[in-house]
């Protein structure tokens, strides 16, 4: 009897651990739900805030106590931004994008073979080469921009775009090489030398084997330096002098002024400046995530 009985108090404990098992990671999960729901409302509510108010008129925007809800619906400021006189919004527009998608295919281009040199040969001075990489992201185009508005000039490229897509091509480089080189210091060397055992070339393994393997780093790298470049204001504010040339970020300020500003418009503005962004996130989410958690689990 006391054998068998020390045999079942086990068996009823692991019943019953069982049975409990479950319930506390589910408990767990709710929490762990409603702490997410009320961070994301923190950090929604300023964006909620910017699109109401893009649906306001100025006196309204400006009466105390204010309303949260538009007491009139203006949809009309998102169609007489484009026409107001202080700047030329549809210009602007065209010009953030030639520059923001511009950069970011020019750093891809220069940053995917130095990043793929850099994890497979190691040369005389690699360790250098990588430190000053990093050093020229501690660096702003702020800290520089009179030495980069002497080299345009003596260039003759001064206020025009190519400027700024080698101005922001150059700040930007140094985060997509710095990625790379740790997504393509990952792949096994036996992966290439197989593919080179099948005939394959330099190139066609880069291109065939190596790209597709590191393509979550390649979207991490791609959307960093496209909001980057979608977001830069100082050197655009600097460089670019003709309010054709210059990207919403500087077109923005226009309608702020010393003793007035048109807030309707701005916060219209600002709304139609984050949707490309917000849609890009939405399109590439996974393959972010995945870049950004990669090598975080052996």
């Amino acid at each position: 009897m006391t054998a068998e009985t020390e045999v079942r108090v086990p068996s009823q404990n692991v019943a019953t651990a069982t049975k409990e098992a479950p319930v506390r990671p589910k408990r767990r999960r709710w929490e762990l739900t409603a702490i997410g729901v009320v961070i994301a409302l923190i950090f929604l509510t300023p964006f909620v805030v910017m699109v109401l108010g893009s649906l306001k008129s100025r006196a309204e925007i400006l009466r105390i106590p204010p309303t949260y809800l538009p007491q009139t619906w203006h949809p009309d400021n998102y169609a007489t931004m484009w026409d107001t006189p202080e700047t030329p919004l549809p210009f602007n527009m065209v010009s953030t994008v030639v520059i923001a998608v511009s950069a970011t295919v020019l750093v891809l281009l220069v940053a995917i073979p130095a990043a793929y040199y850099t994890a497979r040969h190691r040369f005389p001075g690699r360790a250098v080469f990588l430190g000053l990489v990093l050093i020229t992201q501690m660096l702003q185009p702020t800290v520089l921009v009179t030495g980069l508005i002497r080299q345009f000039f003596a260039l003759g490229i001064n206020d025009t775009w190519l400027a700024m897509i080698l101005v922001n091509a150059a700040f930007n480089l140094s985060f997509a090489v710095w990625i790379l080189h740790s997504f393509f210091a990952a792949i096994p060397v036996e992966i290439e030398e197989a593919a080179q055992l099948d005939g394959l070339n330099r190139w066609q393994i880069l291109t065939k084997v190596s790209l597709p393997l590191v393509w979550p780093g390649i979207v991490t790298a791609t959307i960093f330096t496209i909001v980057a470049c979608w977001n830069e204001f100082a050197a655009s504010l600097v460089v670019l002098t003709t309010p054709e040339n210059q990207p919403l970020s500087v077109a923005l300020t226009k309608f702020v002024g010393q003793y007035d500003t048109a807030w309707q418009y701005v916060f219209a503005i600002s709304t139609v400046g984050i949707v490309p962004v917000v849609i890009l996130f939405a399109l590439i989410e996974k393959r972010l995530v995945a870049g950004l958690t990669a090598g975080s689990v052996k």
